[in-house]
């Protein structure tokens, strides 16, 4: 038997995405895109709920490329206001399509948005050491500090929490409890 956190419980989507994507550190523009819509998206609800509706995120929302995303008009909200198939919540919908914009500046300036989000943990995964699941914090000085900055740039829905699930799904900390098979993996 595979020992493993416990959020997954026994849904088979929650732990594939656990066991293969949860933590793993990443550096390609596009996925990192994918999480800050997903991530915003997911405010108020589970990320069960988000990761069922990925699949169809991803055809609508043209693969997540931001360069597509950010010259969405009225006409494309008004679409994706309609399909049950994602989250259909006004603010959300107009929440990626600015963060879309802010994210090609921020490539811009930075050469790409993965040299610029890294710099909130210096450029490597933070290992943390947890025993027990109630111990992972839903914010820290690095999730405000990169909450900070995303909002100074023009991106929504990026509170302080939501900066944080995005640095646990986008491997920028490591918060496998110490007990799961991933925490070694990661960290080797």
């Amino acid at each position: 038997m595979v020992n493993r956190c416990d959020w997954p419980g026994s849904d088979p989507l929650m732990i594939e995405y656990h066991d293969h994507e949860w933590g793993v550190p990443v550096h390609d523009d596009r996925k990192h895109f994918e999480f800050l819509v997903l991530d915003g998206a997911q405010a108020g609800l589970s990320w069960s709920t988000v990761l069922k509706k990925r699949e169809r995120y991803r055809q609508v929302f043209d693969g997540f490329r931001p360069e597509i995303v950010a010259t969405y008009d009225e006409e494309k909200i008004a679409e994706l206001l309609a399909d049950p198939g994602i989250i259909r919540n006004k603010l959300k919908v107009n929440s990626a399509i600015r963060n879309a914009r802010a994210f090609l500046q921020v490539q811009e300036e930075f050469d790409s948005f993965d040299t610029y989000i890294w710099q909130f943990v210096g450029g490597e995964p933070r290992l943390n050491r947890w025993v027990r699941m109630d111990q992972i914090p839903v914010s820290t000085p690095q999730s405000d500090a990169m909450s900070k900055d995303l909002k100074q740039r023009g991106f929504s829905f990026v509170g302080s929490t939501i900066s944080y699930a995005y640095m646990q799904a986008a491997g920028m900390v490591n918060d496998h409890v110490a007990s799961c098979f991933r925490y070694l993996e990661l960290t080797s």
